[in-house]
């Protein structure tokens, strides 16, 4: 499977069962396509959808069902579709369980970068703001590196997204938990050494005796 689909995988696994969950655009989207309906999941979506399913098959697209990003998704049965101001007031009263979003980086003290400058062709904050500081939980989806350069890094050098620090970051390579004690390296991608990891991060980690590999959705 390639990057994007282990790490979406993954993190699928951290979703409990009757939860209310937000998934970011890009990656973050991916999410949906391995938790099982059984688990009755609610996603949520800024732009006023609470409902959202996987991707729908290639020529199946409705313009109406879109996530935040554009992107084109399904709806399960049950689903609603809000205002805006009433979809962040979910946000900002404390009402996610969780949110999944893509990051620029992360550093040592666990807080998040995912947005660049306006008006550039760079990513701008969305909800992001707002997510972070709101869910009752934030896991970070993203590949470890980007051309080249790592992104787990001591301290980010773009925009912070909020003080908050983030409760888990996956990625390509490994399963970290930021801690006030650090980043703790949790698991291992399958066939990754603890080696490789520490060759590809930039920040600091805490390496327990064991660390076992990812288990998949």
């Amino acid at each position: 499977m390639d990057a994007k689909e282990l790490i979406a995988r993954r993190v699928a696994r951290e979703i409990a069962p009757g939860s209310l969950v937000n998934l970011g655009i890009g990656l973050p989207s991916l999410v949906a396509n391995y938790v099982p309906a059984s688990l009755g999941v609610f996603f949520q979506a800024e732009n006023g959808v609470i409902g959202l399913g996987a991707r729908p098959p290639e020529g199946m697209e409705d313009s109406h069902l879109t996530d935040a990003g554009g992107g084109f998704v399904t709806a399960v049965p049950g689903a609603a579709s809000i205002d805006s101001a009433m979809s962040f007031g979910l946000i900002r009263g404390g009402h996610l369980d969780m949110t999944v979003l893509g990051g620029l980086q992360v550093d040592e003290a666990g807080h998040l970068a995912n947005w660049k400058v306006p008006g550039k062709m760079v990513p701008g904050m969305g909800g992001a703001m707002d997510l972070v500081t709101g869910a009752a939980r934030v896991v970070v989806a993203m590949q470890h590196a980007a051309r080249g350069q790592s992104k787990i890094v001591p301290r980010c050098t773009l925009p912070l997204t909020a003080l908050r620090r983030v409760d888990l970051v996956v990625t390509d390579l490994a399963v970290i938990e930021p801690t006030a004690a650090g980043l703790i390296l949790r698991e291992r991608a399958p066939g990754v050494s603890i080696e490789e990891i520490r060759a590809a991060t930039e920040g600091a980690l805490v390496v327990p005796d064991d660390v076992p590999e990812m288990a998949l959705a």
